[in-house]
């Protein structure tokens, strides 16, 4: 099995393992209950018609590819710095086999300070969109490549229902037709190929290119040095999200803003 495959086999297990701690029932009260969302989309338009890049700063303690990205790991901490120094939004990593996240961390970022919060997990059941909002997300990542048409409806809609925003991650232009079928106007588009972890930004470029004017494309993977940046602002890119880059940064903020200086 490839990458993909081997985490989405992983979720179906954990979901199956979740259900029987916590019913649909009981995990679908804990999310109607949260009733406060904070706009994830309109933080990121608002930080874009400043003239300024909207990041999604990402928390991210590991990564298959990398290994262990930062240690000692403080997501409160991280969050009030990507906060000081100028991000939009905030992606929590959850994942705990393969990223070694947790829905602790997201709760402990999103409790530091103002910025909405998205969820970043592989989705797979309707269980892991309740559960989401349930730990305080604002928004969820739905990735094409691990969805059919009929789960993205799906789980955009509930995801909607609850008040939360969707980002669909596409890579490639098969799944970006497939994407551009959902009501979400968040786009994503990875770099990098998930099968394999191969990154070319021009995956992004191509995407763009062909993007409707309605949707709001968020460049994910690949944004390391400032000639990256000016390389997809160029193309009118302006929306980013961003991690690994700034996770070894003694500073993580203070790495976000020197990235992303020139806007």
């Amino acid at each position: 099995m490839d990458i993909l495959e081997q985490i989405v086999s992983v979720k179906h297990l954990e979901v199956e393992a979740a259900l029987k701690r916590k019913s649909m029932a009981a995990m679908q009260a804990d999310a109607y209950s949260r009733v406060q969302v904070r706009d994830f989309e309109g933080a990121l338009r608002a930080k874009m018609a400043s003239g300024a890049s909207a990041v999604i700063a990402e928390i991210k303690k590991a990564s298959p590819s990398k290994g262990l990205l930062r240690e000692p790991f403080e997501p409160a901490d991280i969050a009030q710095s990507y906060a000081e120094y100028g991000a939009a939004c905030l992606s929590v990593l959850t994942d705990k086999d393969f990223f070694q996240g947790s829905a602790d961390y997201l709760k402990q970022a999103r409790a530091s300070c103002d910025l909405p919060v998205l969820r970043k997990d592989f989705m797979v059941h309707a269980y892991q969109i309740f559960e989401a909002r349930a730990m305080g997300a604002d928004a969820i990542l739905l990735i094409a490549a691990c969805l059919d048409d009929a789960q993205l409806a799906d789980f955009e809609a509930i995801a909607h229902e609850l008040g939360m925003a969707v980002l669909v991650e596409v890579h490639g232009m098969q799944e970006m037709a497939r994407a551009l079928r959902l009501a979400t106007p968040l786009l994503g588009v990875n770099n990098r190929n998930l099968r394999t972890f191969e990154v070319d930004l021009g995956v992004s470029l191509q995407a763009k290119a062909e993007c409707p004017l309605d949707k709001l494309l968020v460049c994910e993977s690949g944004i390391a040095t400032a000639e990256d940046v000016a390389r997809m602002r160029q193309a009118d890119i302006n929306c980013f999200l961003v991690g690994e880059a700034f996770m070894r940064a003694p500073e993580p903020g203070e790495a976000l803003k020197a990235l992303f200086a020139e806007g």
